[in-house]
């Protein structure tokens, strides 16, 4: 006698959330336990999920466990391939019933514990379904490449952060955003530092949550932004939308969060020279090391790990000020001016080095993949690695040259809007706008008699 019956019901997709699907298989089920006399005991259900995909099923997952802890009598649904469409999964899910003494029904069949034609009805059933969703998906795949190759957009999920919900015109307010992120990561800031920004100013994703790293990151690294279409990781076609930046942005940021996953991200700096001071005595690079009252202070250092003499030091708040003002005067430079417009006009036509360094990073791990799986030998792989690696250290070379002379596009030839902005800067843009501009300035020992800072103790070594 059944005491406790489950219904279990399920929809592959609920893109709007109003569960109609789901409510009606639910009624139908109520209306065949009642007319056995069963009581349901508890609902099941799981909404907006694929029993195709192979994804972990929440309320599946809790009912079987219910089964196997004997506190289920019978499950209703209302076709198998609600239940699932993979054979073995229904198999498996068979036995556990039948193991429980569990009956199962659906609305025109039932599968009573050693009824072998029940079981057989429901193979096939299962069967059925399988090979249903095999050429649902197959169908859907090859409706998605030919939607990239034309230059469609993709549709479903929620829009995309810059674009209104018909996802191809452009959200001006966002748009702006984006512009402003793509900017400052060019420019040598974090990402984390932009998410951080923008949850305090409260700014939104496109699903109403708020920033993380990685949602950010994903967002910038998409060629959508650039009116590029991509398919399974690569730009297949020009988009049929329109474009928030250039698709030569969209190659220089996906170099430069490339690079910053393949070195991983450092820790936040509180001294902005670091890696830029060298010491007068011995050349080696000066550290940040504070005193002992907490001075911060830049400092060759000697023993384990350091290659200085130890004979070197300065306090780092003047020096940094300092060098900031000659930096900020250093811009208005004709020779500055010159060399940075060469630089944007050579990046106009570097698009294709990008997507060349892109598809030489794509082939080295396709190459290591082979490797793991054994159709290539390890010299092999040694002999094709090498001129992979060739290419991409020396596009990597162009990309690191570009990105050092876009940090200052904003500032060349305007000083005084440099100075402006220098205290509100984030410390990683305030050291990449040095560098880019400053190969090293040599620290000299101090002269007696002189003022705590003395100028003439720095030795600027300006790039070519």
């Amino acid at each position: 006698m059944v005491r406790a019956a489950a219904i279990y019901a399920r929809i592959s997709n609920d893109p709007e959330g109003d569960r109609l699907g789901v409510g009606r298989q639910i009624e139908d089920c109520r209306a065949e336990a009642d007319r056995r006399g069963w009581p349901v005991a508890d609902l099941y259900v799981d909404d907006d999920k694929s029993a195709w995909s192979g994804k972990v099923r929440p309320e599946y997952e809790r009912m079987v466990s219910d089964i196997e802890g004997r506190r289920i009598d019978a499950v209703l649904f209302w076709h198998p391939d609600r239940l699932s469409r993979i054979p073995i999964e229904l198999e498996q899910f068979a036995q556990v019933c039948r193991r429980a003494n569990v009956e199962i029904v659906w609305i025109g069949g039932e599968l009573r514990p050693g009824d072998s034609d029940g079981l057989l009805l429901l193979r096939i059933l299962a069967a059925v379904a399988s090979d249903s969703s095999a050429k649902t998906s197959k169908r859907i795949k090859r409706k998605n490449e030919e939607r990239a190759a034309a230059g469609l957009p993709t549709g479903g999920g929620t829009r995309p952060f810059g674009y209104r919900p018909d996802r191809v015109t452009v959200d001006p307010d966002e748009a702006v955003l984006v512009r402003e992120a793509v900017r400052r990561v060019l420019a040598g800031e974090s990402v984390r530092a932009i998410a951080r920004e923008w949850n305090a100013r409260s700014i939104p994703t496109a699903a109403g949550k708020a920033w993380t790293v990685e949602t950010l990151r994903r967002m910038l690294y998409s060629a959508r932004l650039s009116a590029q279409r991509e398919h399974l990781g690569e730009i297949v076609a020009p988009g049929k939308w329109e474009a928030i930046i250039t698709p030569e942005e969209t190659a220089r940021l996906r170099a430069t969060l490339a690079e910053r996953t393949r070195t991983r991200t450092r820790p936040v700096r509180r001294y902005c020279l670091t890696g830029l001071l060298r010491c007068g005595l011995c050349g080696a690079p000066l550290i940040a090391r504070p005193s002992a009252g907490g001075t911060r202070r830049y400092v060759c250092a000697k023993g384990p790990g350091h290659s200085g003499c130890g004979r070197l030091a300065i306090n780092a708040e003047p020096v940094e000020v300092w060098l900031a003002e000659v930096v900020a005067a250093h811009l208005d430079l004709p020779a500055v001016a010159a060399a940075a417009a060469a630089a944007t006009s050579a990046a106009a036509a570097s698009a294709g080095e990008h997507d060349g360094l892109r598809k030489d990073r794509d082939q080295l791990d396709e190459l290591a993949r082979d490797f793991g799986q054994r159709l290539i030998t390890r010299s092999e792989w040694f002999a094709a690695r090498k001129p992979i690696e060739e290419r991409i250290e020396a596009a990597e070379r162009k990309v690191s040259r570009r990105s050092r002379t876009a940090v200052i596009d904003d500032y060349v030839g305007r000083s005084d809007a440099l100075r402006a902005d220098w205290p509100t800067l984030p410390l990683d843009r305030q050291r990449s706008i040095a560098s880019a501009l400053l190969d090293r300035a040599v620290v000299h020992s101090a002269l007696r008699g002189r003022a705590a800072f003395d100028p003439d103790r720095i030795e600027p070594v300006w790039r070519g």
